[in-house]
């Protein structure tokens, strides 16, 4: 990654009053401590973010993490069975929050900070790579901060998701690949190989990740033969770290999955051998093309452009080359792949999604601060209007396929943090206006890396720190409150506890963390039988106008009502009174 973003400095000519190249660097021992300081600084401010939370919302993905976290760490399991499939790599890191206590709400203030400590670590890990891309250290300590303030690494580590952890595996994973690429070392191999094959244990975009890392190999292999010890160095160390995270994620789906999971081979099938599903898989690839450039508020874009000229141009060297093809590979590869195996939901975030790309947004800013701040006045302007033209292209090619369904369907706010900032408004995606909005942000950034040498990096590393953390503010809504949930059912946290079959998917998925002490079973209340013997509380559904001692009319003598509500859904939760007595 060293020149696969940035021109050449002879692109730059200096001004009349620019200061000379060579300036003293700073002492080596204030690096580390600087390093030190802006990283509890990334740690303090996602906590300050999270500061609220204290129970799942983003719902069934949280709760599938953290049960798998609890199920590791030696605890009671869940039953997932029918939805998607919730690797074992991001709950391997939640689990010793379930060693320091059982309580729900502890258990995730706990996840909170262990997201806050991995976003964080972008930070040294993004002035690695603002350094590799030719950033002096006092300009690529400040662009290295402000970048990993972006709310596509901010916003979504305030929840337990693999999205807190990716980001920073996918830097760190083209660091090390880099590192092989020019030097052939064994080690950096063997490291990369490491992280992309726990990238595949933690998500499925891991999956090309490591695809991807593995034909690395084998092409580095091919063109530099000497390399070819550290080649089979890394090709054994992916094939044993995907052998082993394979082993985790099976036990996990026998053990929490037992129903089967959530089928989307028959979709992805279905998109790529039709006409129409080739139609949406495109379309929703140049979708998240399209966010991508507008979470990074256009410098994404830039490093995009750049990205491409280093692997079209002839001139670039082969290492660069290389790793411009990988990290084009692996972006599109995940835009096209997460596009074409969702179904349709009905969802504005079907034609227009940021989540699975934004373990890249970083990268792309990054690429693209270094290629503005380190280019010619030509070459920034050039690379600022393939930016906008990548911009401008995938919203008509969204607009033109979504057409009316951009209004009609459902919009979730949480899903576009980042455009509800730039319009102000959470109840629908405005695409024209946001991409204007993001035309007019990367116009400024061009006018600021036009600056003096000295200035022009810090004022675009301020403008970015300022924008990230106005659209993280805005994403987290009016400053909430931290309130203790209250506990699912009256009593004691005892006992055995079941769900009706019939009972509204939403409500035993919410059930699921609080329920801490035991696994929820399922129940048919039809059969007319008494619960199993050590079962103490029953849930039913509660349909609309039915009265809670309705619910459930073959209960047995003694059993009383509780009712409850999640979302809009009733549901009722009967209790055996010789558990305990109800609160």
């Amino acid at each position: 990654m060293t020149l696969v973003t940035a021109p050449s400095r002879h692109d730059d000519p200096p001004r009349h009053g620019d200061p000379p190249d060579s300036r003293p660097a700073r002492r080596p021992a204030v690096l580390p401590w600087l390093l030190a300081a802006g990283t509890a600084a990334q740690v303090i401010v996602r906590l300050w973010f999270a500061r609220a939370r204290t129970s799942p919302a983003a719902n069934p993905d949280e709760t599938g993490y953290l049960v798998a976290a609890r199920w590791l760490a030696g605890s009671a399991g869940g039953d997932l069975s029918g939805h998607t499939f919730y690797q074992g790599g991001y709950p391997l890191l939640l689990a010793p929050a379930y060693w320091v206590s059982h309580d729900p709400v502890t258990v995730y203030t706990i996840v909170m900070v262990i997201n806050a400590v991995l976003g964080a670590a972008l930070f040294p890990l993004g002035y690695a790579a603002a350094r590799r891309l030719g950033l002096g250290r006092r300009a690529a300590a400040p662009v290295a901060f402000a970048a990993a303030l972006l709310p596509a690494t901010t916003f979504f580590g305030a929840f337990a998701l693999a999205d807190a952890v990716l980001p920073a595996l996918v830097l760190a994973w083209l660091l090390a690949l880099d590192r092989f690429v020019r030097e052939g070392r064994a080690l950096a191999a063997v490291g990369a190989s490491a992280l992309a094959s726990y990238a595949a244990m933690v998500h499925t975009r891991g999956m090309v990740v490591l695809v991807v890392h593995v034909l690395v190999l084998v092409g580095v292999a091919v063109m530099h033969r000497l390399r070819d010890r550290a080649a089979v160095a890394g090709g054994a160390a992916a094939l044993a770290g995907y052998a082993a995270g394979a082993a985790l994620n099976g036990r996990i789906k026998g053990e929490m999955y037992p129903g089967g999971v959530r089928d989307l081979a028959a979709s992805l099938e279905l998109r790529i051998t039709t006409v129409p599903g080739q139609e949406w898989a495109l379309s929703g690839a140049a979708g998240q093309v399209w966010y991508l450039i507008v979470s990074t508020w256009g410098l994404g874009g830039v490093g995009l452009a750049a990205v491409a000229a280093a692997l079209i141009r002839r001139r670039t060297p082969r290492p660069d080359r290389i790793m411009a093809a990988a990290l084009l590979a692996t972006t599109l590869a995940i835009a096209y792949a997460s596009s074409a195996a969702l179904p349709d939901e009905h969802r504005v975030g079907n034609f227009a999604y940021g989540r699975y790309l934004s373990c890249l947004a970083l990268v792309y800013t990054l690429i693209g601060a270094a290629a503005l701040a380190r280019s010619g006045p030509r070459a920034a302007i050039r690379l600022a209007a393939a930016s906008l033209l990548v911009l401008g292209t995938a919203a008509l090619w969204v607009t033109a396929y979504a057409g009316g369904r951009l209004r009609t369907h459902t919009f979730i706010a949480f899903d576009f943090p980042e455009t509800t900032f730039l319009t102000g408004d959470r109840t629908a995606l405005h695409l024209p206006t946001v991409t204007l909005v993001v035309a007019g942000l990367l116009c400024g950034f061009l006018a600021l890396s036009r600056l003096g040498r000295r200035h022009r990096v810090i004022a675009m590393a301020v403008a970015l720190a300022g924008i990230n953390l106005a659209a993280v503010t805005f994403a987290s809504g009016p400053s909430p409150r931290r309130t203790r949930p209250a506990p699912p059912f009256p009593g004691p946290a005892a006992g055995g506890v079941v769900a009706d079959v019939s009972l509204h998917w939403a409500v035993k998925n919410r059930l699921i963390h609080p329920v801490w002490w035991t696994r929820v079973g399922r129940f048919d209340i039809r059969d007319g039988r008494r619960p199993p013997p050590g079962v103490c509380t029953v849930v039913v559904p509660l349909p609309d106008g039915t009265a809670p001692e309705a619910s459930w009319p073959a209960r047995p003598a003694g059993w009383r009502p509780h009712p409850g509500r999640a979302w809009s859904i009733g549901w009722v939760s009967w209790r055996d009174p010789s558990c305990g007595a109800a609160q």
